[in-house]
């Protein structure tokens, strides 16, 4: 089949801001101080301790006395705990204090080792929880205390992950070899891969406790996209913005979930939709094809729609075939089958949805609402009662039991 058309460009806007001396800027510092530490002797664990409470002294001391060079504060302070926890092992003291003199690191090799912090985070001998409350702490510069709220579990068994987490990346436990002096940053495919299954994990948690995760994903995406030059990473980047540009309308005064179709389309952040779809012609250009790109593709066509009956929804369905041929996941399938029920009709999408294993999470749903579109009102709110008693969370529940409630209210309204 033929790659489906690129999106149409947008107009772009600049959004940019000069930071201030603030908790975000120290977050923005973190991952190339750490990477400093590493690349000085510091197994990870001590060098992320030492990270951590040099941030402390940074939020005390700076809004009083900022530095001139605040990365270069940062790696002296930094190194000075560092050494301070291990000025028992004297031997090694005159070494570490003449490495306390080494200038700061320069640009090119603040970005090898920011880069390879993401790969050390996204080890493949952790869990996935693991792997993004390590990316949150050790790249994104997060206390525990955030990290745990976010994820709504005790500090202390935050904490516990964390370490854990830390000693399975002990020093001879790194997939990723020791960049050579002036060799690309840039990682094989598979790291990068990981890497960007951890981002899109943290981007999915959306927004908990006083951190937006979503937010924090797009932060840390944008920054792998400096570092590196992979289509799949501006992909990912793409696919996060142009999904965040929705946001605002998912949404009601109640809290309430608003399905897409239902959406008040003007309040969608044009300035994110704009940056998303030019971020995706650029790694469509490439011409080496994955999974977050086409998922771009098809977020990007439901953004330049202006209502649900304007969608393109045959280019949705043909990115959806690409999608299918780089996953042949069953999740992929049952989106699928909604679009083909919205570019052919409802019944060749129940057609399409039979095809799907009954079990894939939102199969229920999918039917109800194929079934409505249909015109078959019954047996669509039944599905629609089925689809909330299985839904993963209580907005969901709500609005599938309120959708219930809406077709049995016509019903009896007959």
């Amino acid at each position: 089949m033929a790659r489906a058309s690129a999106v149409p460009v947008l107009a772009t806007h600049d959004h940019r801001v000069t930071p201030g001396l603030d908790e975000s800027t120290l977050r923005e510092l973190v991952p190339a101080v750490l990477g400093v530490l590493i690349r000085r002797g510091a197994d990870f664990a001590a060098a992320e301790d030492a990270v951590q409470e040099a941030l402390l002294v940074a939020l005390n001391t700076w809004p009083s006395d900022p530095p001139h060079d605040p990365n270069a504060w940062l790696i002296t302070a930094a190194w000075r705990k560092f050494l301070d926890a291990v000025r028992g092992d004297v031997a090694r003291r005159a070494r570490e204090e003449r490495l306390l003199a080494e200038p700061a690191a320069g640009p090119t090799q603040q970005a090898d080792d920011t880069l390879r912090l993401y790969f050390l985070c996204a080890h493949p001998s952790l869990s996935a929880s693991s792997a993004v409350a390590l990316t949150l702490r050790a790249v994104g510069g997060l206390t525990t205390r955030q990290i745990a709220a976010a994820y709504m579990v005790p500090e202390t068994t935050m904490a516990q992950r964390i370490s854990r987490a830390k000693r399975t990346i002990a020093p001879g436990s790194s997939p990723v070899a020791p960049l050579a002096p002036g060799s690309s940053p840039v990682a094989p495919l598979a790291p990068i891969a990981q890497v960007l299954l951890v981002l899109y994990l943290v981007f999915n948690e959306g927004h908990s406790g006083d951190v937006d995760l979503a937010a924090e994903a797009i932060r840390l995406t944008r920054q792998l996209h400096v570092l590196t030059d992979d289509p799949e990473v501006d992909g990912l980047l793409a696919l996060m913005l142009l999904h965040h540009a929705r946001r605002a309308a998912r949404t009601g005064a109640d809290g309430g979930l608003i399905p897409l179709a239902d959406q008040d389309r003007t309040r969608w952040r044009t300035d994110l939709i704009t940056e998303g779809v030019e971020l995706l012609q650029a790694a469509l250009a490439h011409d080496a094809l994955g999974p977050y790109q086409a998922q771009a593709a098809i977020a990007a066509l439901h953004a330049d729609a202006h209502t649900v009956d304007e969608t393109d929804w045959v280019q949705i369905v043909e990115w959806y075939d690409e999608l299918l041929n780089l996953t042949d996941s069953p999740v992929v399938r049952l989106n699928r089958a909604v679009a083909v029920g919205h570019a052919d009709g409802p019944r060749a999408g129940l057609a399409a949805l039979a095809e799907v294993d009954e079990t894939v999470p939102r199969h229920t749903a999918a039917s109800a609402y194929l079934h409505e579109r249909a015109g078959d009102l019954t047996t669509a709110a039944q599905l629609y009662v089925r689809a909330a008693a299985r839904a993963p969370n209580l907005a969901e529940r709500d609005h599938l039991t309120r959708e219930a409630a809406r077709l049995n209210q016509r019903l009896h309204e007959r």
